[in-house]
């Protein structure tokens, strides 16, 4: 067997699918996360040469930064531009503030003829400063928020760039804005994405292995089943290629082994059961029949020789010796039925019509159909084939059908109606009537021996109907409602 064609060459397939998944979406996750930091850093680059330029403007020309800012001519200080920069601040070597592009509460005053400057000790609110000693040397000390230890969690940052000027050393303070909640959840993109993916692995992950475990699910149910008696039962799979589909194959052909074995220990069961029972008719049979024969002739010997002679009691003595001759030949028709259930049948098979054998079996039910106001109709369908049977056999099963339908219909009269037609590789005929019906319960028994819904019955008429149609190799069914009537349907193979 091929490996990839395995159940564990594709369940490797599929981890490993995962796995790479995973990382190059975790790959591009990171790259896109560098690239915007990238933009970030770049952005906050520009902003901080724009704040610079600005403020290198400034020291070269007699106008305040607002007013530069608003003046036309300035492509470096756009819109996004000004957007990142809180302040720009200039400083002079006095630490004084001499220009401040927003804080307007800083700049220069006049008084009495005089300017007056604001130190720049005065801001207290100024962000952490980035610059330490190694770049500004001692001047660091100078500025009021250089001992902040971190920037992390303030409002912005603030970058300081000395300019040489000849009045000394000064120096261009640009104050960068610091989005707490942009950083933050710039900070959390990761792992939100992170999340997403595991979640996505662990959602495909728990269907595979749904699916993948699915197979070995219904294999426990089925070994379940099975080991409670029912061998019927089969598990789908078994066209995989894997070994799971060679697992369920093997499976599904032990229980259809089972199954026959099963079926063939039944058989032999009832083929025992059927030997034992046909010797023991037999002896049966032999002796009762015999002391019946007796009886009847004796009774014949009775009727003959010794009837009253007075009116009243010949009419009484030829009822009741009627009456015995009767219960008489009850018998000996329950031990016939008795035996031709019990022996096997030697079936002469020859070609033959239906027709014929169903007109021969109505033509003997007919008189006492007639006594009962019963009609028995028959319909042939086109293109009837003939079939492979033993006419003689066939009668019994056509006799009882009309038998047990009569039987249902004795206190109501009506029609009987049976029909032959063509049905693929069978000849359907069906006998309908209009009876009393038979109870849901007792449908599935009524070809059982020995069972019968009327008193007087020998629970083998309709037994011995299903043992000859199983004979020629053909079935019956049966579908009744009660008090709406009762069909039976034999199939029997044509030639």
């Amino acid at each position: 067997m091929n490996f990839f064609n395995t159940f564990r060459g594709r369940l490797l397939i599929i981890l490993a699918f995962l796995l790479i998944t995973t990382l190059g979406v975790q790959y591009y996750l990171n790259l896109k996360t560098q690239r915007e930091n990238n933009n970030l850093r770049a952005m906050q680059e520009q902003a901080l040469v724009a704040g610079l330029v600005l403020g290198v403007n400034s020291l070269t020309s007699n106008e305040y930064m607002e007013d530069l800012v608003k003046g036309k001519g300035q492509p470096f200080f756009d819109e996004k531009t000004a957007q990142r920069i809180k302040d720009v601040i200039i400083i002079d070597d006095e630490w004084q503030i001499r220009d401040t592009l927003k804080s307007r509460d800083y700049l220069p005053t006049t008084e009495n003829g005089q300017i007056k400057y604001h130190n720049l000790s005065e801001l207290t609110n100024l962000p952490p400063l980035i610059e330490d000693e190694k770049k500004l040397g001692e001047d660091v000390n100078k500025f009021p928020n250089a001992n902040i230890a971190s920037a992390e969690d303030a409002d912005g940052e603030a970058h300081a760039i000395p300019i040489q000027t000849t009045q000394g050393r000064w120096y261009v303070m640009v104050i960068l804005e610091n989005d707490k909640r942009e950083a933050a959840a710039k900070a959390a993109r990761p792992l939100v994405y992170t999340l997403l993916v595991l979640l996505l692995s662990t959602m495909i992950t728990i269907f595979l292995v749904w699916r993948f475990t699915r197979p070995i699910a219904n294999l426990s149910d089925a070994s379940r089943r099975v080991a409670e008696g029912d061998l019927r039962v089969r598990v789908k799979g078994a066209e995989r290629n894997d070994e799971i589909g060679k697992l369920t194959n093997q499976f599904n052909e032990m229980t259809a082994e089972l199954e026959k074995t099963r079926q063939l220990e039944a058989q032999l069961q009832q083929a025992e059961k059927s030997a034992v029972v046909g010797r023991l008719a037999s002896a049966i049979a032999h002796e009762i029949r015999n002391p019946l024969n007796y009886i009847n002739l004796t009774l014949d010997h009775l009727r003959s020789k010794f009837a009253p002679e007075d009116a009243q009691k010949h009419a009484t003595f030829e009822k009741l010796t009627a009456q015995l001759k009767t219960e008489v030949g009850r018998i000996n028709q329950q031990v016939s039925d008795f035996l031709s259930y019990s022996r096997p049948i030697k079936l002469d098979l020859q070609p033959l019509e239906v027709r014929e054998v169903i007109k021969d079996s109505r033509r003997i039910i007919e008189p006492q159909a007639q006594e009962l106001n019963i009609k028995i109709g028959l319909v042939e369908r086109e293109n009837v084939p003939k079939i492979l049977g033993d006419a003689e056999v066939l009668r019994s099963v056509f006799n009882n059908l009309l038998t047990n339908a009569m039987q249902a219909m004795e206190t109501t009269g009506g029609n009987i109606n049976m029909t032959i037609s063509p049905d693929g590789n069978f000849v359907k005929i069906e006998v309908a009537d209009k009876g009393i019906g038979i109870r849901e319960e007792n449908l599935s028994k009524i070809f059982e021996p020995y069972f019968s819904t009327r008193e007087t019955g020998t629970g083998l008429g309709l037994a011995i109907v299903k043992k000859i149609v199983d004979d020629h190799n053909g079935t019956i069914d049966v579908a009744s409602n009660l008090n709406e009537g009762t069909k039976f349907t034999v199939r029997l193979p044509s030639i």
